[in-house]
């Protein structure tokens, strides 16, 4: 069982209701279903969406045999949003953590199902000038909060998402150039070990120990060829989630936005 999670970086441009450019260029190509038909996930979650649901030609709106859950942001047109497409039906959702002020933005979905919760969440940006660093660690606290509570119940959980975070140094190819940059300063570097410490496991990392490895490129100067990157998106398991995990790995090669997809493998025991 595969579950993707994938900042797209704006919806209609990944699927080719507006034209996409890299370098010189343009394409309508649909780069999103292209992959989910030949990679067949069962569970691919979006992240950085940038479109109302009524925005997006019905269509485009979810790939054929996937339920479609759209959470955007209610505030700002074209800003934040996250969706989740699943082949398996959940047994209940939810779009809100109870704070109005993150509510708003888009950035949650919770699916519930018979063995297992999934989140997909899209952690706000810190921004090279801080102008929202408050908000972003303001947001992984309550996130964080919400989680323990959910966790009380013993559920087998995985966080997937967009963190805007890159862990270590070997999550980034330039970490002493950006000691100072947000996304790798020590304050939100220190959230991802809070998380560590709540019990959950960066499960990328139980299969892959080196560097070398990001998810998301600048689009200035060739980052991606050069593979001059950042590794802020991630799949984390609690700990009895570990035994059901086979693999997790990303896919620097699929285009279609400035970050990758990053896939984790799950036993099918848990959707049996």
């Amino acid at each position: 069982m595969k579950i993707v999670t994938w900042n797209v970086n704006g919806y209609r441009s990944i699927v080719g209701q507006n034209p996409s450019k890299r370098y010189d260029k343009v394409t309508r190509e649909n780069k999103l279903f292209n992959f989910i038909q030949r990679f067949e996930p069962e569970i691919i979650c979006l992240q950085e969406i940038k479109a109302d649901l009524e925005q997006i030609d019905n269509e485009l709106q979810s790939p054929l045999g996937y339920i479609p859950f759209y959470n955007t942001c209610k505030s700002k047109k074209g800003y934040s949003g996250v969706a989740t497409f699943t082949k398996i039906q959940p047994n209940d959702v939810k779009f809100e953590i109870g704070i109005p002020e993150f509510d708003q933005e888009g950035r949650f979905i919770q699916l519930d199902f018979e063995k297992f919760i999934l989140f997909n969440i899209y952690f706000p940006k810190g921004y090279t000038d801080h102008e929202r660093l408050d908000f972003k660690m303001e947001f992984y606290e309550a996130i964080y909060n919400y989680i323990r509570r959910i966790e009380k119940s013993l559920e087998n959980i995985i966080i997937s998402g967009d963190f805007n975070t890159a862990h270590t140094e070997i999550d980034l190819a330039r970490p002493k150039e950006n000691i100072n940059t947000s996304g790798f300063l020590p304050i939100e570097r220190k959230k991802l070990d809070e998380l560590i410490d709540m019990g959950f496991v960066d499960a990328f990392r139980l299969f892959t120990k080196e560097g070398g490895h990001y998810s998301w490129w600048s689009q200035r100067g060739r980052a991606r060829e050069n593979n001059v990157g950042w590794r802020v998106d991630y799949h984390f398991v609690n700990r009895p989630m570990v035994p059901f995990v086979t693999n997790c790995y990303m896919l620097p090669n699929e285009m279609g936005s400035d970050h990758c997809p990053v896939v984790l493998e799950i036993s099918d025991n848990l959707i049996k």
